[in-house]
């Protein structure tokens, strides 16, 4: 027993490492997690007491607490066995299948991340590239919102720069948590996106495993009060237009309410518009091809960085134009379901889209393009002024959500319309020749695209 035993020094080295790593694990690691733990309560208190809806203690905790209450929950153990006899699996590797999908979708939030870094970037990306502006704030109708409702944003999904706009102008209220898609499962955004409590989705996914896990998860944050912004186009229009709403997040908040004892849910209509969306022309080229996939390419946003970067240092940076939000009248889920007791999800996906279209902002650039695209790409700029001006006095008397430069008289207009000329022209989509305003051969299905995003005003 006590005969001298010899060892090469790599093996010794490695000992070591492991009985450091294991008395760290067992003394060490408990008390730095719950030193940083406590440092973390103190900044979610604080941030509380600002916040006009509070983080709720479901979104600060532990990652694999949530992991294993989704997974515990008695549907989805019914849907590991339902998939465990279609697939003629074991149940423990139907189990580990749920296992990664609760790990793919369960975002692991931290507060410090959110409001320290995310909501100050967003702030300064949003105002440095837009004119941001809230055009109908609806206070007093969010202000008699029931504080302990589940608030559930829908907008419509113009841009990328969407997430970044309503994250920043939402700071002041809630934490928000996304549904984000598969395209930003990529480093450095996927690490990024989970601390900031979004949650992948497979949008095309049609395992019923899957949708079960994600059903669950989506359930359990609305009934502990999550608040939540929901795209329910499912990706970025193409056409400029609104799409038509695919209800599978909306029809898991439904079918997991349970009126009079959990929670109410709030839906708060957000249109969302932009004088230059940042992918229009990929968005607009794509328009006709429903199988193009878009990727997350960090060297194309290192390039356009570094291109904004140089612009600003050299002088020549102008902001796009208006990022402008507007938000519609909510809808109680409570209220919605005593009144429609049958097709429930299908009446409110419709009514919830119709209270977006409602209160998409009408800009300059858009409104411009409208009336270029009804000249069949040809137009006098007197006559275009002429029409501008009519629309915006036509729209506004109609209670419209109209948003141009904070001019009076008739000057908000001719200044509107020569921005929106000039950044058309800038970017070579429109030509300028002897009072003439021509669509040029550069893109011009962009022209279209903008004015797509005011098909709803057809009829007024």
């Amino acid at each position: 027993m006590l005969t001298t035993v010899e060892l090469p020094i790599w093996a010794l080295v490695l000992i070591g490492l492991l009985a450091a790593v294991t008395a760290a694990s067992h003394l060490l690691f408990p008390s730095v997690r719950w030193f940083f733990r406590r440092r973390a309560e103190r900044v979610v208190a604080r941030l509380n007491s600002k916040l006009a809806r509070p983080i709720q203690p479901f979104k600060l905790a532990r990652r694999h607490d949530m992991i294993q209450n989704v997974l515990y929950d008695p549907d989805v153990i019914r849907a590991v066995n339902d998939y465990a006899d279609e697939m003629g699996v074991p149940d423990n590797v139907a189990f580990e299948t749920a296992q990664r999908y609760a790990r793919e979708i369960v975002p692991s939030f931290s507060a410090t991340v959110y409001f320290g870094l995310g909501t100050r970037l967003a702030k300064w990306v949003s105002r440095s590239l837009y004119r941001v502006r809230v055009v109908n704030p609806r206070s007093d109708a969010m202000a008699a919102i029931d504080p302990d409702a589940t608030v559930v944003y829908i907008m419509n999904h113009r841009s990328n720069m969407d997430y970044v706009l309503v994250t920043y102008l939402a700071a002041r209220d809630s934490a928000l948590s996304y549904a984000v898609g598969e395209w930003a499962r990529v480093w450095p955004l996927r690490p990024l996106i989970k601390m900031m409590g979004g949650y992948f989705i497979r949008r095309k996914s049609l395992n019923p495993l899957y949708r079960r896990v994600l059903a669950r998860y989506v359930q359990l944050s609305t009934r502990e009060g999550v608040a939540q912004a929901v795209f329910p186009e499912g990706g970025l229009s193409r056409s400029g237009a609104l799409g038509q709403p695919k209800l599978g997040l909306i029809s898991y908040i439904v079918d997991g309410f349970n009126p009079g004892v959990a929670r109410d849910v709030v839906f708060v209509p957000v249109g969302l518009n932009y004088d230059r969306v940042l992918e229009d022309r990929v968005l607009a080229a794509a328009a006709g091809d429903k199988s193009a996939r878009f990727k997350f390419r960090i060297s194309h946003v290192a390039k356009y960085v570094w291109r904004h970067l140089w612009q600003r240092l050299t002088g020549k940076f102008h902001r796009l134009g208006f990022a402008a939000v507007a938000f519609g009248r909510p809808v109680s889920l409570t209220e919605f379901l005593a009144n429609h007791p049958a097709q429930t999800t299908e009446r409110l996906g419709a009514e919830l889209m119709e209270r977006v279209r409602a209160v998409v902002p009408i800009l300059p650039v858009p409104l411009v393009c409208r009336h270029i695209h009804a000249a069949g790409g040809k137009i006098e700029r007197s006559t275009l002024e002429a029409l501008f001006s009519k629309d915006v006095a036509r729209f506004r008397a109609a209670r419209l959500e109209v948003c141009m430069p904070r001019e009076s008289g008739d000057g908000s207009c001719e200044r509107a319309v020569n921005e929106a000329l000039r950044m058309l022209e800038v970017r070579g989509v429109i030509r300028l020749a002897d009072g003439i305003v021509e669509v040029s051969d550069k893109a011009p299905e962009v022209i279209g695209y903008y004015a797509a995003s005011l098909q709803h005003l057809a009829a007024t």
